[in-house]
């Protein structure tokens, strides 16, 4: 495609392009009219039909949540199937050209003033939104390059939280408009259109599975999608973590009209001033996720918006203490109480270290589930959302409704809950751990500028060869490399607490010499032999030792050996700069001595791969060294 010249865009540069312009106006076009449409009825029900309704508006207004979310567990199978079978682009076009049907049927029932049509409309909806689904984030994979689905679903993120606010907003402001119910139904049916329109201009997306049956039993199939999610323990674990986290994103939104009006004693301006901070940082967070992962897949930054989330949850619980007063302040009037503006930084930090967790997982769950199978996962992935939120809600209602728990002490049960979910995910997928680690020492410790990262191939069998130049090299190219690769290090190194922890988690590969432990050398190789032979890639250090005086020890013939028993193309590197650094030997052993360099300029250069037959300690050597002066 010319529009593209074979380069990945940046996350705004692809609302520039059609692969995925159109699909990103669509779905935002979606998520508002969902969010005018059910905040203008849910208004109608509070103040309007509260007058004929018998019985709580509570229980019409908790119905009509339930109403939209019901589709999910019916439809979410099927829809799933439907979604591998059949082209994407087209179905979406059918789905879009639905809903100017239900919103005109909208129109209709609120000229006719009917309650009982408009929460039958509130279930299409939903099950519109439920086909709609699985599409929407198994596109992503089918449409963008591994570099930009970061950036991708980031957009994708911040479109959902901008629109659901502004449709939030402007169906309350519409419906409380004389003949509100007419303007907004001139709006539904409008932006129904505009979302059918920009959905002509999705490209074709075909079908990953066409030759599946889809099940005329909805409840067999979603019991079936359901196992199907649980089959692969990361798939789970990722699909549990998004489940938390739209189970706890529920749980804020749903307390903070309550929070305002009886915690901060705000009026309905404070409402929306809440909900827009928290979706302010949702936005913020989500597009940062890009930057801070390199646009590439990042485990690291998960655990971070964890305790983003743990520690601004609690900072919210405490920060504010309201005056003395038996009315409702304005926003000018909030803004000048002690506390006013903490509560606010908070609900954006709560929302931007949200995007920080969930781009990342979104991003795990496409790539890791099979192009085959990915709606289907998306779908059962909804379930599993689905089911958190209506837990969430009764959680809620129990605990304040029933135990009498002030709105500050739910927030705090959260926070606790949110700490004891991560703790739990994290201790069986160390992998997030790790990565975190990692990403923590390249970013705080460094500045790493990379050169030639594509001549890294994404699979393997491969081997990397690199100078050895302190005790984090192999933590540097981890956090460089686009895919994970099985580091040969030396046992000495392997050892040191904390970074034992990271090598054991990636299974590495410890060795030492010949002389000091011929079992482990021996077991070394053989492991190196088995890993290439199961096509991973291989990360040694030819000198097999670090170098005490800046330059390049002479490379050991081990890696001939290796390539003898697995030939297989070997790409050489060179990391220039962390000489001089705290887990460098410069001017003594390493860790003897504070660290005196924060955000140390390095960089890791990649060389073009050497092939089998032109493998020689001494040749890669001498590539290395080039690398290393060429590039200093």
């Amino acid at each position: 495609m010319n529009e593209e010249n074979n380069n990945e865009k940046s996350q705004f540069g692809l609302l520039t392009i059609k692969r995925f312009a159109p699909f990103f106006w669509t779905q935002f076009f979606g998520a508002f009219n969902d969010n005018v449409y059910k905040n203008a009825l849910i208004i109608l029900i509070a103040y309007k039909y509260s007058q004929i309704l018998s019985g709580s508006t509570d229980i019409w207004i908790n119905s009509a949540a339930g109403l939209f979310i019901l589709p999910f567990f019916i439809f979410s199978a099927t829809a799933g199937q439907i979604a591998d079978k059949y082209d994407k682009s087209f179905l979406i076009k059918i789905i879009k050209l639905m809903e100017i049907v239900i919103m005109t049927s909208a129109a209709v029932a609120f000229y006719f003033d009917s309650l009982i049509a408009l929460m039958l409309i509130l279930f299409f909806m939903g099950a519109q939104s439920t086909f709609f689904g699985p599409i929407k984030y198994s596109i992503i994979p089918q449409h963008l390059k591994t570099g930009e689905i970061v950036g991708g679903n980031a957009m994708v993120e911040m479109g959902t939280f901008v629109s659901i606010l502004l449709g939030t907003i402007t169906g309350g402001v519409l419906v409380q408009m004389e003949n509100g119910t007419i303007f907004v139904s001139i709006i539904v049916c409008l932006i129904a259109t505009l979302g059918w329109t920009t959905s002509l201009f999705i490209p074709s997306a075909p079908s990953t599975s066409p030759n599946i049956k889809i099940s005329l039993n909805p409840f067999s199939q979603t019991y079936q999608t359901v196992k199907f999610v649980c089959k692969e323990r990361i798939i789970f674990l990722t699909v549990l973590g998004i489940s938390w986290y739209w189970a706890l994103g529920v749980s804020y939104l749903t307390q903070i009209p309550n929070y305002a009006k009886n915690v901060l004693h705000g009026s309905e301006g404070i409402v929306t001033l809440l909900l827009t901070m928290f979706s302010v940082g949702v936005g913020i967070g989500s597009l940062l996720c890009e930057w801070l992962s390199g646009k590439r897949i990042e485990y690291g930054i998960v655990p971070i918006g964890s305790l983003g989330l743990s520690i601004f949850g609690i900072d919210l619980v405490f920060a504010y203490s309201p005056p003395n007063i038996d009315y409702l302040m304005g926003i000018g009037e909030f803004l000048k109480t002690p506390g006013s503006i903490r509560v606010l930084l908070d609900l954006i930090l709560i929302g931007l270290f949200g995007g920080f967790y969930i781009v990342p997982l979104y991003s795990i769950l496409q790539i890791r589930s099979s192009p085959e199978f990915r709606a289907r996962i998306i779908a059962g992935n909804n379930i599993w959302n689905s089911l958190f939120m209506v837990l969430a809600a009764a959680f809620a209602g129990v605990l304040i409704g029933i135990m009498g728990l002030t709105i500050p002490q739910f927030f705090f049960v959260l926070v606790v809950l949110n700490i004891l979910i991560a703790v739990y995910i994290y201790t069986i997928i160390p992998e997030f751990t790790m990565r975190c680690l990692i990403w923590l020492l390249t970013h705080i410790m460094y500045r790493i500028k990379h050169k030639n990262l594509q001549l890294i191939p994404k699979e393997g069998p491969a081997v990397l060869v690199c100078n050895h130049v302190s005790y984090v090299d192999g933590l540097i190219i981890a956090g460089a490399c686009r895919s994970p690769a099985r580091f040969v290090i030396d046992k000495e190194i392997f050892n040191i607490p904390v970074l034992s922890f990271i090598f054991k988690t990636g299974k590495a590969i410890p060795i030492t010499s010949r002389h000091r432990d011929p079992e482990t050398y021996e077991n070394a190789f053989t492991e190196i032999s088995k890993a290439l032979s199961e096509n991973d890639i291989v990360c040694i250090f030819p000198e097999g030792k670090l170098t005490v005086d800046g330059n390049i020890n002479e490379f050991k013939t081990g890696i001939e050996r290796i390539i003898q028993t697995n030939p297989v193309p070997v790409i050489p590197m060179a990391l220039i700069g962390l000489w001089g650094s705290f887990f460098s030997h410069k001017g003594g052993r390493a860790f003897t001595r504070l660290p005196k360099r924060f955000f140390s300029k390095i960089k890791l250069i990649v060389g073009e791969p050497v092939m089998p037959e032109n493998v020689s300690a001494k040749n890669l050597q001498e590539i290395v060294e080039n690398l290393v002066a060429n590039n200093e």
